[in-house]
């Protein structure tokens, strides 16, 4: 499966609204299924493309699990909901050794590839606070609008402090979880939380603990049948 096949729209002759979700996927959880499926009813979602990276910039090379057994967990993780979908778009090509994928040019890809969706990028609270780390991020921000996943106590005033004031609109919006920009806009979920995290499960595994829960039941059996994390 190419990662153009990941992309393929469906056919349907309306506009349609589309998000991204980027990350290690170290492993998938429950977190971010919870999230896909808050993001998907709140805004109408047609699909959640789900993206693993390679190798992403702020992580090191042997500390990620191989990008195979992360795909096959989002795949599973992806089967049970019709409209969640693993994608190829950052997977290593021809056995090389995994490029560094940056979330501008996955998004810039997409958007180029199929340029009448509405397109979202979700990501984490805590990840976008580092967005001025990220290459290019001010074309970023004009590229896709933004599901901001929160977390307890998260406040909106945060993220308006990693925004140039350059980028802001002009108008000011009634609803106090949108920021309107010039190019896009940023919305943050507060519908869901979770305090799940990849790393959490990791050290769970190499405890010899249970993770029952914590992530979905096909991904557990697959942790649990291929030894991983231990």
């Amino acid at each position: 499966m190419s990662p153009q096949a990941a992309h393929k729209p469906h056919g349907s002759a309306h506009r349609r609204s589309v998000a991204l979700f980027g990350g290690t996927f170290d492993p998938v959880h429950s977190g971010h299924i919870a999230v896909a499926q808050a993001a998907e009813k709140r805004f109408h979602l047609d699909a959640v493309y789900f993206v693993p990276s390679s190798r992403p910039p702020h992580k090191s090379k042997p500390a990620l699990t191989p990008f195979l057994h992360r795909y096959t967990m989002v795949a599973l993780a992806c089967a049970y909901y019709p409209d969640f979908h693993p994608s190829l778009a950052e997977a290593p090509t021809d056995g090389a050794t995994p490029p560094v994928f940056y979330t501008f040019d996955t998004v810039r890809r997409f958007r180029r590839e199929h340029p009448d969706d509405q397109l979202y990028f979700i990501v984490g609270a805590d990840q976008f606070l580092e967005i001025p780390t990220w290459k290019n991020y001010e074309g970023l921000l004009d590229t896709c609008d933004f599901i901001i996943a929160s977390r307890p106590g998260f406040r909106m005033e945060a993220l308006r402090l990693v925004i140039p004031p350059e980028k802001l609109g002009r108008a000011k919006s009634d609803d106090p979880n949108k920021i309107v920009l010039r190019k896009s806009t940023i919305h943050l979920l507060t519908t869901v939380s979770s305090h799940i995290s990849s790393t959490e499960i990791r050290m769970r595994l190499e405890r010899r603990q249970s993770i029952h829960g914590l992530v979905p039941a096909p991904v557990e059996g697959y942790i649990l049948g291929q030894a991983l994390y231990r």
